[in-house]
């Protein structure tokens, strides 16, 4: 067998790429499932099942033909794994959320740079393991529901679009077409979540960007809208399990 059709029939390929700040990519889907995972910078994805914010301890798992977006919040070096249909299927139907672990990432990096080397025999020896570990990688539950409803997904992508906004939701109602009490009713049953705590989680996600990013803790929180540090802080643990600092420190092991 050649060398390319060798390439061609790993179950395992890789693939790097640097995006700049603000960088959109479209919605697309691929044939194969797709580990995506930031090695430096903040990626914001969106699919059909919620919006996720992976950060570099954080990568997302995207089923085969799985419709997808994604904005680079920063300057971003994203790594791709794309794994064959029979290999994704133990991976599941659904986006989910992994922590990457030091040797995890480790792994990714290999793959990528024993992918552009064209390098089979490295690629055939990391690649058990390296899907080992995903399989094994714990599965990190925060992300921020979509509904199916055009009301009341135009104001959520309104929400997005503008975390600083302090709109009501009458006021938000106005714009969509629908009563307040008609909005409310679709944030539960569709997210099963209030509106208040929907935009909570959208601001949030905003904090935990902006904190990757390097931005403190105290802009942070006057961004997404808080009186004082102690009321961000309060809201961060009582979502996340854990403070702030806590969450940083995180982020300054996967980067080490």
């Amino acid at each position: 067998m050649s060398r390319s059709r060798q390439h061609a029939s790993w179950p395992v390929t890789a693939l790097a790429k640097e995006y700049p700040r603000g960088w959109h990519i479209t919605r697309h889907r691929h044939r194969r499932g797709q580990l995506i995972y930031a090695s430096t910078g903040v990626m914001r994805v969106a699919t059909r099942e919620g919006i996720w914010i992976v950060p570099p301890q954080r990568s997302l798992w995207i089923p085969p033909r799985m419709e997808h977006e994604l904005h680079m919040e920063g300057q971003v070096a994203v790594r791709m794994l794309y794994l064959d249909p029979p290999t994704s299927a133990a991976y599941g139907h659904h986006c989910r959320a992994l922590a990457v672990s030091p040797l995890l990432r480790e792994l990714v990096l290999a793959a990528v740079q024993a992918h552009g080397d064209r390098h089979i025999e490295r690629m055939a020896m990391l690649a058990p393991l390296l899907l080992h570990e995903m399989q094994v990688a714990p599965e990190t539950a925060f992300r921020i529901p979509m509904p199916s409803d055009p009301r009341l997904r135009r104001v959520c992508q309104r929400l997005l679009a503008g975390t600083h906004r302090a709109e009501t939701l009458e006021q938000l109602a106005a714009r969509a077409g629908a009563s307040s009490r008609t909005l409310a009713r679709l944030f539960e049953s569709e997210l099963h979540m209030s509106f208040v705590r929907w935009r909570q989680h959208v601001r949030l996600a905003h904090a935990l960007s902006q904190m990757s990013l390097g931005h403190s803790i105290k802009t942070v929180a006057r961004d997404a809208g808080y009186a004082s540090c102690s009321a961000f802080i309060s809201m961060f643990h009582r979502v996340l399990g854990m403070t702030p600092t806590a969450y940083l420190a995180q982020v300054a092991s996967a980067d080490n």
